[in-house]
């Protein structure tokens, strides 16, 4: 499975001290796995995105498909990294 990041999540990550931004991305790794690991929980409103808990941030993703040549692909997009508070808004 690959993982992909928008530009904004991308930039948020990289703004976070290190320790954070290790601790992130090993939360989203625990994503690829089967089953997917830690605090998730599915979004109000939306079908496909869902959310995880690391601390006081929260990680919104959702799983794509990416067909090439006859081979699908797995991917899981990253869409937005915030606090806890400025995430929804």
């Amino acid at each position: 499975m690959k993982i992909r990041y928008t530009k904004q999540a991308a930039k948020t990550l990289k703004a976070y001290d290190k320790n954070t931004r290790d601790l992130i991305r090993e939360k989203i790794f625990g994503l690829t796995k089967t089953p997917p690991e830690g605090d998730i929980k599915s979004l109000q409103g939306s079908k496909t995105e869902k959310r995880l808990c690391v601390g006081k941030y929260r990680v919104i993703y959702e799983y794509l498909k990416e067909t090439k040549e006859k081979i699908t692909i797995k991917i899981l997009m990253v869409n937005k990294i915030d606090s806890r508070g400025d995430i929804y808004k």
